[in-house]
């Protein structure tokens, strides 16, 4: 089994358990991961083989593109979260690891968990720990959050260029608003419903103009495969887009890309800081 296929697993299984508290009992120890997105704090329980045990979701805008926009209420999201968490699986959590966009403030988040009274065990920055996780070689990681897009370069195993760009779900939404003249929370509503895949064509060039930003990026980099990550990638044709705007790579999109930063996260504890910015 490929390690894309391994993730996928796991990515499946978050999905099945993502916000269901029924208690685990036997639940061996697990460690933290938690993801301090624009649209969404998530948090992931793994073991030590990987293997995810508890998962929650709130959708909130308390953080956006990698700055505390609510502090307080940041910090309240998280330690409910770690408690469902606790409640689930029948333990205590004291630490937990996070990621960050590249090129922000690191400390937004770090100081987030600190207040929730819990110890930085891991911070990379999204894409490379993404990277870590699926174990790229050579490549190239994209996470489009909804604030930004996170852009990362693997050259033999090591993340050699990072860097971020403000776009990503927040302008999909606000492009669908203005085509439709709704409000934004209307537009939301629509993008995330069971018919998105219809106004792809209002939001296509949102994607392709996404692409054109990867393509500068990665110019001068040997990249042949790119892996997209981030909540925005669940859009219905989205990696079609960007395997039509990028034909000389190849675009891989794992199953459930919403949940695979935060997989990452909760997998790869590691404290070293990965922003390599040129």
């Amino acid at each position: 089994m490929s390690i894309v296929e391994q993730v996928n697993q796991q990515l499946r299984r978050v999905a099945r358990i993502v916000n269901k508290v029924t208690p685990v009992t036997g639940a061996p120890p697990c460690r933290l991961g938690i993801d301090l997105g624009t649209a969404d704090v998530v948090l992931i329980a793994c073991d030590e083989g990987g293997n995810p045990h508890a998962a929650f979701l709130e959708w909130a805008d308390v953080v956006r593109d990698g700055v505390v926009l609510d502090y307080f209420g940041a910090i309240h999201i998280v330690k409910k979260l770690v408690e469902k968490a606790e409640r689930k699986l029948g333990c205590r959590f004291t630490s937990a690891s996070t990621s960050y966009p590249p090129g922000t403030d690191p400390y937004a988040c770090i100081n987030v968990l600190k207040a929730a009274n819990l110890e930085l065990t891991g911070m990379r920055d999204e894409p490379s720990v993404v990277a870590q996780l699926l174990q790229i070689d050579h490549g190239a990681v994209v996470d489009i959050g909804g604030g930004t897009t996170g852009i990362s370069v693997v050259q033999n195993g090591q993340v050699i260029y990072s860097a971020d760009e403000p776009t990503g779900g927040r302008h999909v939404t606000l492009t669908l608003a203005g085509n439709r003249r709704i409000s934004y929370e209307e537009a939301e509503a629509i993008k995330r419903g069971p018919d998105a895949a219809h106004i792809l064509p209002i939001i296509q060039p949102v994607f392709e103009k996404m692409a054109t930003i990867i393509k500068n990026h990665i110019a001068g980099y040997s990249v042949d495969q790119l892996y997209l990550s981030g909540g925005t990638c669940c859009f219905p044709g989205a990696d079609q887009v960007f395997a039509a705007e990028l034909p000389d790579l190849e675009v891989i999109l794992p199953s459930e890309p919403l949940y695979l930063t935060p997989l990452a996260i909760a997998i790869n504890q590691n404290t070293e800081s990965s922003d390599a910015r040129t």
